[in-house]
């Protein structure tokens, strides 16, 4: 039974045998390098990286779903981006916008 599914993968259309599997898969380093980045300070962070990561990942997660043969590795890397992305933005809109220690310095 494991090589029958194993065999189905590796002569998926979209399998390791084709740049389908392949970009998707080194895509993850995105996703991974902006998990990394959640201990860096948010005021480290830049919206134009992270919204374009946002971005990236939301409309790839869309196109990976419309096209034929459905690409389930790519949908899985772009809502890993789209997430880490929009986590990422919420941080630095925090820091930016909602940083009560920063305000209360202010009033005084």
């Amino acid at each position: 039974m494991a090589t029958s599914k194993l065999q189905a993968l590796w002569n998926h259309p979209a399998g390791p045998k084709t740049i389908h599997f392949w970009a998707p898969t080194f895509k993850w380093g995105i996703s991974i390098a902006n998990i990394a980045d959640f201990a860096k300070p948010p005021e480290k962070l830049s919206y134009p990286q992270q919204f374009a990561v946002t971005a990236t990942g939301i409309i790839w997660s869309r196109y990976s779903m419309v096209i034929t043969p459905k690409n389930w590795n790519l949908l899985s890397v772009n809502l890993a981006m789209a997430g880490t992305g929009l986590y990422q933005l919420s941080r630095k809109i925090r820091h930016d916008y909602f940083n009560e220690e920063e305000t209360a310095a202010l009033k005084e």
